[in-house]
């Protein structure tokens, strides 16, 4: 039997159809609701992750001594911080990081504009720089020890060769396909070589500058790592390489903890600087 919505539902249904922002806003709740439920949904996974391994390694289902458990690495967070060596280790790597990433990404984007701007050099360097990415890095580590010596300068080199090659391949790529009829139509109004990469390459491009810089945080870390592990005397790399030599895997443990709390951090950041980039063009 048929039964009519009461005046008050009308209403309702009347009002969502007169005031669109009212759909909007509940789309844009619906969607904040989204973000918080991922939010703790990954929170909780950690904490379980957590939870499970120190509960397993204390009912003996693992072996702490092997695989360490999350309140020995407390202590050992506790005890690095109290000798003050904690800060020292990670100022050293991420100070090294840091300088690789953005030199190596600095670089590796004005190589890409050389190699736009010159289609001659593009063709000259196009296969050393293929053959040079397809090289493993980690071969060049002692040759660079070599000609640079043992110290931070060798690291950063190290983190800087990882990240280079892959950012000029990456951001000249982008480059090439960039919608050849915007350039043709600012050359048709008599535009220069560097109005197009002023005002179509770069913007365009922006998407494919931030990818490269994503994937330089992680060439970086490796490549910083990899020198630790070779030649340091302090870092997080040298934590790890100490922590394995002398059976102190509660070392070795709570330094990895902390190259990926240190890396997610700096990938956040990437994503800030992607958001403003995107906001600016």
């Amino acid at each position: 039997m048929y039964k009519p919505k009461d005046n008050t539902q009308i209403q309702e249904n009347n009002s969502s159809i007169d005031d669109p922002s009212a759909d909007h806003k509940n789309f844009l709740d619906r969607v904040k609701r989204r973000k918080v439920y991922v939010r703790i949904t990954q929170i909780a996974i950690l904490i379980a992750f957590f939870l499970a391994w120190e509960l397993a390694a204390n009912a003996g289902v693992i072996d702490p001594f092997i695989t360490s458990q999350p309140s020995r690495m407390l202590r050992t967070v506790k005890n690095l911080h109290s000798d003050g060596s904690l800060y020292i280790h990670i100022g050293y790597t991420l100070m090294e990081t840091i300088v690789g990433f953005v030199v190596g990404t600095v670089i590796g984007i004005l190589l890409a504009i050389a190699l736009w701007w010159s289609e001659f050099l593009a063709r000259v360097l196009e296969p050393y720089l293929v053959v040079l990415n397809s090289l493993p890095k980690i071969a060049l580590g002692p040759i660079i020890l070599v000609w640079i010596g043992a110290g931070p300068q060798a690291i950063i080199a190290m983190a800087l060769i990882i990240s280079l090659v892959v950012t000029t391949i990456g951001v000249y790529n982008g480059f090439r396909e960039v919608d050849p009829d915007k350039i043709k139509l600012l050359r048709t109004f008599g535009a220069t070589k560097y109005q197009i990469l002023q005002k179509v390459m770069l913007p365009a491009s922006i998407s494919t500058i931030v990818s490269a810089m994503k994937i330089n945080v992680g060439l970086a870390w490796v490549g910083v790592i990899v020198g630790e592990f070779l030649v340091s005397k302090a870092g997080l790399g040298h934590l790890i390489v100490y922590g394995g030599q002398v059976f102190r895997l509660d070392l070795v443990m709570t330094s990895v903890i902390i190259l990926a709390i240190l890396a997610a951090l700096m990938y956040q950041f990437v994503s800030w600087i992607e958001k403003r980039l995107i906001n600016w063009y």
